[in-house]
């Protein structure tokens, strides 16, 4: 049986670090394997053996709570692979298991290396959106971390329970806290699948559903309205509400579809694109409304229809996103223009564009199609959300002289 403790070897001066090592037995056979991690002789505990902390207020507090959580990572490790090595039977020397164990320390056990290289590979297979929601939320996990690494071993439901406690804390929504919970899982269970971790099931405390979303949606008038504003003083304005308007007579086309359609993509009177989202290949008729917004944008020197995209240099996704925010944001002075009372957002147009259709009798089938959706029960889930929203403003008007 091999046992392994944390050990500290003081330094003869005072003033001076000491350093920390890993106290090795197995048998008659006593190994010291020393660690990177070094601590004043005051800040080590030598009857429980472990590192005290000082006052979060302290200057060295955030260093040795980095140690602490170090070693807690290292002595896990070490144990692992000193545990596997017990249970396969071979003859081997302890310095040679330590040897082999030192070897096995491989970054790859590092939850934060390993999302890293999930961000990497997502990226070299052209899934940019994945790699930024996997970045976004290493990101935040880190920060709530302070950091501080560990093993996929030392993910459990007490930890997963304080991260989402956090996030609420933060003041996010409980859909965009599971957003973050959701993809923390598909990496812990590729990291099952790679044989870095046992299934522990960390995730079962805390949420990782959606819940329904209103979906806002606008009239056919007010559609017509934002179409004859006069904005040619305004070109900020006028940019904006054009954007809108080619997406809704492009069946609720999201924006990042917008910027990446090419002017190859338009031939014999159609437009063909795939959705970036699904992948799915879409096939639209071009009509005189549509026309009469890139006739005003003639000057784009690029390959893509729109002047979303201005550069072809490598920044394309960053200009498409700078874009997206402007055009949002110039649509809420869109909105008070003519006095509508909820925000406009492009997503908005896509909504009105499914109410709109639902209220002239298409059938769902070819609501769905219009919308690129995948399956009619996930357009009968869209539009039930929008459902709910006119029952409440319907119960509002009823209520409303009570």
């Amino acid at each position: 049986m091999i046992l392994m403790k944390l050990k500290f070897k003081p330094s003869l001066k005072s003033d001076k670090e000491g350093f920390l090592y890993f106290h090795v037995i197995h048998g008659m056979e006593v190994r010291k394997v020393r660690s990177k991690y070094k601590i004043l002789n005051e800040e080590w505990d030598e009857r429980t053996g472990r590192v005290l902390l000082p006052p979060c207020s302290s200057s060295r507090f955030s260093y040795l709570f980095h140690v602490c959580c170090s070693v807690e990572w290292e002595l896990q490790r070490l144990s692992k692979v000193m545990y596997e090595w017990e249970s396969s039977g071979c003859q081997h020397s302890l310095d040679e298991v330590i040897d082999h164990m030192l070897s096995e320390l491989s970054v790859s056990d590092s939850v934060f290396n390993f999302m890293h290289a999930q961000v990497v590979h997502k990226k070299r297979l052209g899934k940019i959106r994945t790699s930024e929601t996997y970045q976004s939320t290493l990101n935040s996990f880190m920060r709530f971390r302070r950091g501080h690494d560990l093993t996929f071993d030392m993910m459990n439901a007490e930890l997963l329970e304080l991260y989402e406690a956090d996030l609420r804390r933060r003041g996010l929504s409980r859909n965009t806290t599971s957003f973050y919970m959701r993809v923390l899982r598909t990496n812990y269970r590729l990291a099952i699948e790679k044989g870095l971790t046992t299934d522990n099931r960390p995730f079962r405390h805390v949420y990782c559903g959606m819940d329904k979303t209103v979906k806002r949606s606008i009239s056919f008038a007010e559609i017509k309205k934002i179409g004859s504003l006069d904005l040619s003083g305004r070109p900020a304005l006028d940019f904006a509400r054009d954007m809108f308007m080619f997406s809704f007579c492009m069946r609720g086309m999201s924006f990042v579809d917008m910027a990446y359609l090419k002017k190859k993509d338009l031939k014999n009177g159609h437009i063909t694109y795939r959705r970036k989202k699904t992948g799915q290949l879409l096939n639209v008729e071009w009509t005189r409304q549509m026309q009469n917004i890139v006739d005003k944008y003639k000057f784009n020197a690029t390959g893509y229809l729109l002047p979303i995209i201005l550069r072809e240099d490598g920044t394309e996704r960053r200009q498409y996103q700078n874009q997206m925010m402007k055009v949002n944001r110039h649509l809420k002075e869109v909105a008070n223009l003519i006095n509508l009372t909820m925000p406009l957002s492009l997503y908005c147009s896509r909504h009105s564009w499914a109410t709109i259709a639902r209220g002239k009798d298409i059938p769902l089938s070819v609501i769905s199609e219009g919308l690129g959706h995948d399956s009619e029960a996930t357009t009968q889930i869209y539009l039930d959300s929008i459902k709910s929203s006119e029952v409440d403003k319907a119960n509002r008007k009823i209520l409303k002289d009570l």
